[in-house]
């Protein structure tokens, strides 16, 4: 009864108490803070207005505005008036705030990995407001840069979002807020009381979508050399919380931390540094090609909103709003107010063309439930590690010193003899008993949760798509089961004392192998994801090695085994004076001892029913429970105190309350960080098959992160009833069959299907075609009309970065892209008229002269067969940090003019040892689909089923091509 009165003592209802109540609040406000974004406050900082934002929010996103698009220069023109409109309504000199309608830089570049060569044509919007202690230029009159370099101390901040949106999507997270963050920046940067110290430079950037061009275009203005520090605003989600994408080190990301609301973890920066991320955003421009030092706020979920249609306001909220805004304003503010030279390197030109923003230091960075966050360099997080690795063991080490020194080593103890190894037998101690029993469990649970995984690929692979929380209920509750199951049995066969110890020893030794590729990875590669695996590790290190100095409590082996012997010699006293002499043996002496246990003849009784033996041996099975009075009257002096029931003897002493500070350092801190890393990958991975990622590694992650975040109830799950258990094993079994049987797509998950529609020019030949999943993107081309009945035609896309999918085309609707005027007795078709080009040789035989002209568009494509080694567009400006064709040549140049309809023309030069003729097509792309110019598009978007959406595949959403030879 005394056990039951204690509330912390380490039996059932305790245990179960503790471990339920903890797990529940750690996982309800992890789920919390990750599905949920904060109100927006009543009252916003002078300067801001979110119902303002969230108007023009509504305004820029009525219609698909893709830079190719009719509707992209409707949205330019309200982004200026209403910066014009902020700026004049705070009375502002053009000494103070200067406004750039960019209509003039443009910029040639290329891009090696894809062999791709982009002339375009930008039309940014740039405001710079200048600093308070900034008393420069912004640029010489000359815009000779190196010759009048600014100074290092007068480096500015810039704040980027792109306005252009997909041709499939309104472009509400991607980038409309944060188009509209930038206004309210403008608007907060320009009162009196909020005026920067440095410069501020505000980037309105159009063509992001199509090459990161926007970007790429503003390094071309000499503006672009005042900022040293960046931070770029994007979106590739409809809503939810805006999370840290990325930084570029400790110093800058400092002031991120002062958000009221801070999102996100250092292992997404890890994804893009290692190019586990696809997908790129324009800070990598700014970054790796300009040279500044930044940071990447983006949404991040729902990915099948991202591209779509479903990115609108309807999907999002002024929540969304205010949290990135927020994040903007602290960030902003923060950097633009410290004056340090920490910010800016020498103010030299460098030779390279970028800016010398100075260096910074890797970091290590995540939040706490969405409030606060943490923030230190990856060389503190190595220091940490390798002081862990060599500190840890060596406590231990001089731990088991101790206690064997104190003879209290318990641990590994097999027996001990009473006084020397000569004695007839040696006092069991079972201090193995239980040693191998966790780290068998451990495999087999994980596999039978790795072969869940394997299951559900076999037969439902794409379910994680609309249901990922049902695959996590299913593997959490299938590894806390079975390892019940195997660890309560274990236990109720051979109960250990030392179950808890041995199960951290083995936690120990494996979160030990983690810690040292944590370590290797933060020193060899700059890594630094791992900081949970450190974290993790030096909760198991305290709880372990709060397990060995509870061992100092118990007494003594050889006090324990000593009082055997006393026993011993009682129970001979005992018998020696009540039992008669029994005569004489042969030799005339008289056998004057007595017959004690170790004399039995063969006239001794078989059942003689005598147990001294078992407490000569240590061998006892009562429990506490029994025979307690008998316990006390046999040990006399020795107290052992009272061992859990069936568990050794020797352990009475042992603590029974020292497990819930062992419990509280095991358990929240590895959950916290664990489940934060767990739902960031849930959200950047989970409708990832739809773009073509494996569902394997997916599930594989999850099985990963399922062990890490229930291993910590390894040491106490033995004390567990069957109750919870089985309710899980009910959970288990429900969410593995849904997980198997239901169908993976929902309305509120569609699969996303990638459209477009190719002309051949030459022949006529129209095809109308969908990328998607295997099988599903057959049973969705099967509900378009103009599809039915005809032969579809599937094989793998031309794409790379799609290749895992399945394209399957049909003959669709003719668009509708260019006005229909051919003139009366006009030899060309309707066709003919989309595009035209000619060519001319040039000075040499490997030279030519192309001119290429695309209507109602003002995208259009050359694609050569073999590579041109040299090009030149009339009217680029030659920039010595941008290779027009890479080091291998280009096969495919991509044109961009701000004008509509416009022609290019266009000089290249290929190998002439190589290839004698040139030869190859020219494409032009349409893609405004607000004007019902595209049936195709629209049947599409009309007919699918309700769990499908449509995206784009490429830049145009109809491309129209011919055919040259030279």
């Amino acid at each position: 009864m005394a056990r039951l009165r204690n509330p912390l003592a380490f039996s059932p209802l305790p245990v179960i108490i503790v471990t339920s109540v903890t797990y529940i609040a750690l996982f309800a406000a992890l789920l919390t803070v990750h599905l949920t974004v904060p109100h927006y406050p009543p009252s916003t900082p002078e300067g801001i207005n979110i119902t303002q934002a969230w108007q023009d929010l509504e305004i820029i996103t009525r219609q698909f505005h893709p830079y190719n698009s009719h509707a992209n220069d409707d949205v330019r023109k309200y982004l200026l008036s209403r910066v014009n409109a902020i700026t004049a309504s705070k009375n502002l000199g053009n000494d103070r705030v200067q406004i750039i309608d960019d209509n003039v830089s443009n910029v040639t570049f290329s891009s090696s990995a894809s062999n791709t060569s982009v002339y375009f044509e930008g039309t940014n919007i740039i405001v710079a407001i200048r600093g308070s202690e900034d008393k420069e230029s912004f640029w010489p009159e000359t815009q000779d840069l190196q010759a009048s370099p600014r100074a290092a101390q007068n480096g500015g901040v810039l704040v980027n979002a792109h306005y252009d949106s997909v041709s499939t999507g309104f472009g509400a997270t991607d980038d409309g807020i944060g188009v509209v963050s930038v206004l309210q920046l403008l608007s907060y940067l320009t009162e009196s009381k909020n005026w920067p110290k440095r410069t501020v430079i505000l980037l309105l950037n159009n063509g992001e979508e199509d090459f990161l061009n926007g970007a790429k275009v503003f390094m071309r203005h000499p503006i672009s050399q005042v900022p040293h520090t960046f931070l770029n605003l994007e979106g590739a989600g409809a809503g939810g919380r805006a999370t840290l994408f990325r930084s570029t080190d400790t110093e800058v990301t400092k002031f991120y931390k002062k958000s009221e609301h801070p999102f996100g973890t250092v292992i997404s920066s890890d994804g893009f540094k290692k190019r586990l991320i696809r997908s790129e955003t324009d800070y990598v421009v700014f970054n790796g090609e300009l040279g500044l030092r930044g940071l990447d706020i983006a949404f991040m979920e729902p990915r099948a909103r991202y591209h779509t249609f479903e990115d609108s306001v309807r999907e999002t909220s002024m929540n969304s709003l205010w949290h990135m805004l927020s994040a903007s304003i602290a960030t902003v503010s923060g950097l633009a107010s410290d004056a340090s030279p920490k910010f800016g390197g020498s103010g030299k030109w460098r030779n390279d063309g970028k800016v010398d923003a100075g260096t910074g230091t890797d970091a290590v960075w995540f939040d706490l439930f969405g409030k606060a966050f943490v923030i230190f360099r990856l060389h503190t997080m190595f220091a940490l590690c390798v002081t862990l690795l060599v500190v840890a063991p060596v406590t231990l080490i001089a731990l088991t010193i101790a206690l064997s020194k104190a003879d209290k080593m318990y641990l590994f103890a097999r027996k001990k003899y009473i006084h020397s190894s000569d004695d007839d037998q040696a006092i069991p101690l079972n201090g193995w008993r239980g040693f191998f029993r966790f780290p068998l469990v451990f495999i087999v649970v994980t596999a039978i949760v790795v072969a869940l995984a394997y299951l559900v690929v076999r037969v439902n692979p794409y379910i994680v798509y609309s249901s990922p929380f049902s695959i996590w209920s299913m593997m959490l509750s299938a590894w806390f089961v079975f390892a019940w199951f195997f660890l309560r049995g274990a236990s109720a066969m051979r109960p250990s004392a030392l179950h808890r110890m041995y199960t951290l020893i083995w936690m120990f030794a494996g979160s030990f192998a983690l810690l040292v590729f944590a370590t290797v990875g933060a020193r060899n590669y700059q890594i630094a994801g791992g900081y949970f695996v450190m974290f993790y590790f030096a909760a198991v290190f305290f709880a372990l090695l709060i397990s060995y100095l509870e061992l100092f409590f118990l007494s003594k082996k050889s006090t324990y085994v000593g009082q055997f012997d006393r026993d011993d010699s009682t129970s001979r006293n005992s018998e020696s004076a009540s039992r008669p002499l029994t005569g004489t043996t042969g030799g005339g002496q008289s056998d004057d001892r007595p017959l004690v246990d170790d004399d039995a003849t063969e006239t001794t009784s078989l059942l003689r029913g005598d147990r001294r033996s078992f407490a000569r041996y240590g061998s006892r099975q009562q429990s506490t429970s029994e025979g307690t009075d008998h316990h006390e009257e046999r040990h006399g002096s020795v107290n052992l105190g009272k061992a859990y029931p069936g568990e050794q003897e020797w352990s009475g002493k042992l603590p029974s309350w020292l497990w819930v500070i062992q419990f509280l350092l095991l358990v929240p801190i590895p959950i916290i960080l664990v489940g934060q890393v767990s739902l960031l990958l849930t959200s950047a991975l989970y409708q990832t098959p739809a773009d073509g990622s494996s569902s394997l590694f997916i599930y594989i992650a999850f099985a990963a992160l399922t062990t890490l975040l229930i291993v910590p109830t390894g040491p106490f799950i033995h004390r567990f009833t069957y109750h919870i258990p089985t309710f899980l094993f009910f959970v288990c079994v429900g969410t593995a069959v849904y997980n198997l049987v239901a169908f993976p797509f929902s309305r509120d998950h569609r699969l996303k299907v990638y459209f477009v529609q190719q002309f051949d020019c030459d022949s006529g030949a129209n095809t109308v075609s969908l990328t998607g999943l295997d099988q599903y993107v057959q049973k969705i081309i099967k509900e378009i009309p103009s599809a039915q009945g005809q032969m579809i035609n599937c094989t793998t896309p031309d794409i790379a970065t799609r290749k895992e999918l399945t394209k399957c085309s049909w003959k669709g609707l003719p668009a509708l892209v260019v006005p229909q005027r051919v003139a009366p007795f006009s030899n060309k078709t309707y066709l003919d008229t989309w595009l035209d080009y000619s060519i001319a040789k040039g000075a040499n035989a490997n030279e030519a002269e192309i001119r290429v002209v695309g209507q109602n568009t003002r995208g259009c494509r050359i694609l050569f067969d073999a590579p041109i080694t040299n090009l030149g567009v009339n009217g680029a400006v030659s920039d010595p940090r941008f290779n027009a064709t890479g080091d291998n040549g280009s096969q495919e140049l991509r044109l961009w003019h701000r004008e509509w309809s416009q022609p290019w023309n266009v000089s290249v030069k290929w190998n002439r040892n190589v290839n004698s003729t040139l030869s190859g097509k020219v494409v032009c792309l349409w893609s405004d689909a607000n004007t019902g110019s595209i049936p195709a598009f629209d049947e599409v978007q009309q007919y699918m089923p309700v769990w499908s959406i449509v995206t784009k595949l490429g830049d145009g959403l109809v491309e129209g091509s011919k055919r040259f030879k030279i």
